[in-house]
């Protein structure tokens, strides 16, 4: 009797850790075939036929639709570059220059993949209509009260998420650095 209690407790132990194991990794994702360039992150892979079980699994679990490896492929942030969390209270600046892409997006999410909602229905910026210095770098002020130029609106959520998307271009499985993919740099300029 003793052996058989042992036995059940040890299953029942094995399939909660293997259960839970499953659920985190399904839920936060882990790093394989992850690209990383300063805080952006990206799974080349997650749009073709290579993906791995767990990215596999994340995107089933989200609803996700990722985009196709020839099409392009999606960054995203959840930090700045002094990996400081996003805080929809503070100003962030995302600045600089996209690798070469014939378009992008800019787009801020939630922490639950969902679009943040104000009172503007402003939600991203896309590479037609963001307003560039001369040497064609950009600025966006991402923050919760208005700011001139490219103003995105947080409504002073704690966290969010940006996603940057590169349509038609060369960046994805064999970039590796800085070098191959100049990213926007992100940073967090005042909280009040």
């Amino acid at each position: 009797m003793r052996l058989i209690i042992l036995a059940l407790l040890t299953l029942a132990i094995a399939a909660g850790v293997g259960l839970g194991l499953t659920w985190t990794t399904a839920t936060r994702g882990i790093d394989l075939g992850t690209l990383t360039i300063g805080s952006w992150t990206a799974r080349p892979r997650s749009g073709s036929n290579d993906i791995d079980p767990y990215a596999r699994a994340s995107v089933a679990r989200s609803g996700e639709l990722p985009i196709g490896t020839g099409d392009g492929i999606t960054f995203t942030a959840a930090t700045d570059d002094n990996n400081k969390p996003l805080d929809g209270r503070c100003d962030v600046i995302v600045s600089g220059v996209t690798p070469p892409a014939r378009f992008w997006t800019l787009t801020l999410y939630d922490t639950k993949g969902r679009l943040v909602a104000n009172t503007l229905e402003r939600y991203g910026f896309t590479s037609q209509e963001v307003v560039r210095s001369a040497d064609g770098a950009f600025e966006v002020r991402i923050a919760a009260r208005s700011r001139a130029g490219n103003w995105l609106p947080t409504s002073a959520i704690d966290r969010y998420v940006l996603a940057l998307r590169l349509y038609d271009t060369p960046v994805g499985i064999a970039t590796r650095s800085q070098k191959d993919a100049p990213m926007p740099a992100i940073a967090t300029v005042g909280c009040p």
